[in-house]
């Protein structure tokens, strides 16, 4: 079924975008994912987006922007890496559960913690930490916008977060934040850059 994407946020077309000196952006998990974790291609990413994404924030920071990592996306490129190394196990080993690979599986445990280290390790160095407490102000605030905005959960406490840093510009390949009003979306994913054209969403800088 073809996604019905209603846009409310601005969108950039990374694939023909410079970034600048004074843009200032949040990345998104999945971008950090694409850039940080070692398998991410083994594990079904695809050509554009282990290609695009890192090229595009690390010109970001040659171009001396500010890049923002939220530790919601820390958790959840966590929680990504180890579903991911399971999946990848899991196709000679289909009948082990994700409680029996953490539980059962030392050498494969270990493995995990070395890449969900690195891969944090990384985010931690490239990116500033937009540091933000989930207090319960922030959880009402996260459940209001569930309402009007089409977005997961971890999503939400990211743009709470944006929101309460002052920050509007994120780089990202989820469609969902192209629902987003008030923000600037920055993708190479071209659903959510040919809807956004459609409905006259996308700019050019």
């Amino acid at each position: 079924m073809a996604l019905n994407l209603k846009v409310n946020a601005d969108v950039v077309d990374i694939s023909s975008d410079t970034p600048k000196p004074q843009d200032v952006f949040l990345v998104d998990t999945n971008v950090w994912y694409w850039m940080t974790y070692s398998r991410a291609s083994t594990a079904g990413a695809k050509v554009y987006q282990v290609r695009s994404y890192p090229t595009y924030t690390n010109n970001a920071l040659a171009a001396n922007s500010t890049i923002y990592q939220s530790g919601v996306s820390i958790a959840e490129l966590s929680h990504i890496i180890e579903k991911s190394e399971r999946e990848i196990f899991n196709k000679a080993n289909p009948q082990v559960s994700t409680k029996e690979y953490r539980h059962n599986f030392p050498a494969e445990r270990a493995n995990v913690c070395l890449e969900i280290d690195s891969a944090c390790k990384q985010v931690l160095a490239l990116g500033e930490s937009m540091n933000v407490s989930i207090d319960s102000n922030m959880v009402k605030s996260s459940l209001a916008r569930l309402k009007t905005c089409s977005v997961d959960g971890y999503d939400l406490f990211i743009l709470e977060a944006m929101a309460a840093s002052g920050v509007t510009q994120v780089i990202t390949d989820d469609g969902d934040f192209a629902t987003v009003p008030g923000i600037t979306v920055f993708t190479a994913n071209r659903t959510i850059v040919q809807a956004a054209k459609a409905q006259g969403k996308l700019i050019v800088r």
